[in-house]
């Protein structure tokens, strides 16, 4: 049993450092947990800011973690709008909020997430140019996508990947004009390569989004203000009333960086390096969710992964970590996206360059299929597209790591289980 008078600090109030602190209080942990979120709102989950909530059909109390209520219930110091500035890690203390407040940790979990990338071109001072990463980012998207709805107005998005792709989905069914600049020759290119990319880019076309493939923004015009068009690289002007960049998101390290914590390089998403039991360079120092680079063996390579699914569970395994238990993170990474009528869940890593072939099962002209990124006959990930039910055996595949029939792996009669090793 943990002695009562320790102190486990959590840097990062979203998805990941309230799970740790559930997990924490459930694993048994008697002493003090002290949880430290730089936004004024309760820890929240952040898939309904590009979705239900974005769309109107989620009410804003749903995306909370827990109810406000829980962290007094539970003994946990919140402490919201309050910034951690410095890490002391030979004295084993972090300094926060404007006051300069020092607490002694003698554990500490770096969830901090990460933070939109931002255009660097001229134009991003204007008032109609957003970004959506935070809670108060989709209030503010939510009231502008109505409004473009109501006004026939233009939004144009830089950056096809999930974010871009599901707020043109909202966008188009507040009724919106839209248009999405992206330099890939594909939506989702660098996630799903061109096979499956192709995919999104009819289902947004027949829902009357207007893709700029092979381009990206150079410029946003404006006046008294004011956002009226974006300008891209092969010299064309898109009308626009407003702009949302969705061109990524950078890790936010700066702290961990600061504190001489390993950072992993570009090539694996930089990040905080973490070893399978998610401790940074410092043992005494814990990193979760978005920030942390973490070894996977499955697929041989640093992984850090943006998803949901590794801010639900990385949060807990890091906690139970912090509590000296066994941890061997290893999930498969798993996300899932709703645009229009379409429902999809992709599990595995396999970018562009890595597989042989992509195998399809099922009917893509329908959008009801399975797809599996094959290499040497071994499935490296599986992405169903209104399929469900299928997410288990999908994993256990990627798992298994054995050679499978690429015919067997097509054919719909075959059940998916009886594949698995």
């Amino acid at each position: 049993m943990v002695d009562a008078d320790q102190t486990f600090v959590i840097v990062g109030g979203g998805l990941a450092g309230a799970k740790a602190a559930e997990t924490l209080r459930a694993e048994g942990f008697t002493g003090r947990v002290i949880l430290i979120c730089d936004e004024r709102d309760h820890p929240y989950e952040r898939p309904p800011l590009s979705k239900g909530y974005l769309l109107g059909k989620e009410e804003r109390d749903s995306v909370f973690v827990h109810e406000p209520t829980w962290y007094a219930h539970h003994d946990v110091e919140l402490h919201l709008g309050q910034t951690v500035d410095a890490i002391d890690r030979t004295a084993k203390t972090v300094r926060f909020g404007e006051d300069g407040t020092v607490v002694r940790y003698d554990k500490l979990l770096l969830a901090t997430g990460a933070e939109p990338r931002r255009l660097d071109i001229p134009g991003t001072d204007l008032a109609g140019v957003h970004h959506l990463r935070r809670l108060a980012h989709a209030e503010r998207l939510k009231g502008v996508l109505a409004a473009l709805g109501r006004d026939n107005g233009h939004l144009v998005i830089a950056g096809a990947g999930w974010i871009g792709l599901e707020v043109a989905a909202a966008a188009r069914e507040y009724g919106a004009e839209v248009t999405v600049v992206e330099p890939s020759p594909t939506p989702l290119h660098g996630v799903l390569g061109p096979e499956l990319g192709q995919l999104f880019a009819e289902l947004h076309t027949e829902h009357g989004v207007r893709f700029r493939f092979g381009t990206r923004l150079t410029e946003i015009v404006g006046q008294d203000g004011m956002v009226l068009a974006a300008r891209t690289d092969d010299g064309e002007e898109q009308p626009a009333h407003d702009v949302l960049a969705a061109i990524g998101a950078a890790p936010r390290t700066a702290l961990a960086e600061a504190a001489g914590l390993e950072l992993a390089d570009r090539a694996h998403g930089g990040g905080v390096v973490v070893d399978e039991r998610l401790r940074t360079s410092d043992p005494d120092i814990h990193a979760a969710g978005d920030v942390a680079a973490f070894p996977h063996a499955l697929f041989g390579t640093r992984l850090r992964v943006e998803h949901w699914a590794n801010a639900l569970n990385g949060g807990p395994a890091a906690a139970r970590a912090m509590l000296g238990k066994e941890v061997v993170y290893d999930r498969v990474p798993y996300f899932f996206s709703d645009q229009y009528d379409l429902g999809m869940e992709y599990s595995g890593w396999a970018p562009p360059g890595s597989y042989d072939e992509v195998v399809i099962r099922g009917d893509a002209g329908k959008r009801e299929f399975i797809a599996f990124w094959v290499k040497d006959h071994r499935v490296l990930a599986g992405m169903n597209v209104n399929v469900w039910d299928v997410t288990d055996p999908i994993q256990a595949l990627i798992r298994g790591q054995a050679q499978v029939s690429t015919e067997a792996l097509a054919d719909p009669h075959v059940p998916l289980d009886s594949l698995v090793p």
